[in-house]
């Protein structure tokens, strides 16, 4: 495994009052790995999160998603990676991403929090932002003011649709990320997504 990602950890806000929003895509797409692979969920106080374990190319994965809510989510991955004994750069992050319309998908190593609070807190407890980013494209409301009310929304139905298909283009091309490197996949999704 070149990349060396043993660490998926999507994002959201834990509850069922939270589980149907935008923000809560990076949840929607490592429920979809777990479902694909047919692991379980186990909850994991220790760690603020729901962990699932997966074998790729003889590799341990580990899925996360943080219960910490969203602006808290560095918490949760901190304590994974020392945990485990992690490095930052075998994490890889999915997150709702604004500024990509819904249906884009995007992979990308290292950069900035954009803004997404997820992100802000997360950069400093894994110590940089040298982890991979699965940026899910749910699209921007208009403007800043706008951004919380937006994410924390529910997607209309084709919205929902677009999403859902960039998830599960993703999805399929896990075991490739983990295994052929993440520079291959990013040429293939970015090239097949629809932006």
């Amino acid at each position: 495994m070149d990349n060396g990602i043993r660490l998926i950890a999507g994002l959201g806000n834990p509850g069922s009052r939270y589980e149907s929003t935008r923000h809560n895509a990076g949840f929607w797409f490592v429920d979809r790995i777990a479902a694909a692979h047919k692991v379980s969920w186990k909850s994991e106080p220790r760690l603020f999160g729901a962990v699932a374990q997966l074998r790729v190319g003889g590799e341990v994965i580990r899925l996360l998603k943080p219960m910490t809510f969203m602006n808290e989510s560095g918490r949760s991955l901190g304590a994974v990676c020392r945990y485990f004994a992690l490095q930052t750069e075998q994490v890889l992050v999915a997150h709702d991403e604004i500024d990509l319309l819904p249906g884009v998908v995007r992979l990308k190593r290292g950069g900035g929090h954009g803004g997404h609070n997820g992100l802000r807190d997360i950069i400093p407890q894994l110590g940089g932002p040298q982890f991979a980013r699965l940026r899910i494209g749910v699209g921007h409301p208009g403007t800043k003011e706008q951004v919380i009310g937006y994410v924390l929304a529910r997607a209309n139905a084709q919205q929902s649709a677009l999403i859902d298909d960039a998830i599960g283009r993703a999805v399929d091309r896990v075991d490739d990320m983990l295994t052929q490197g993440l520079e291959r996949v990013m040429n293939e999704l970015h090239r097949h997504s629809p932006d």
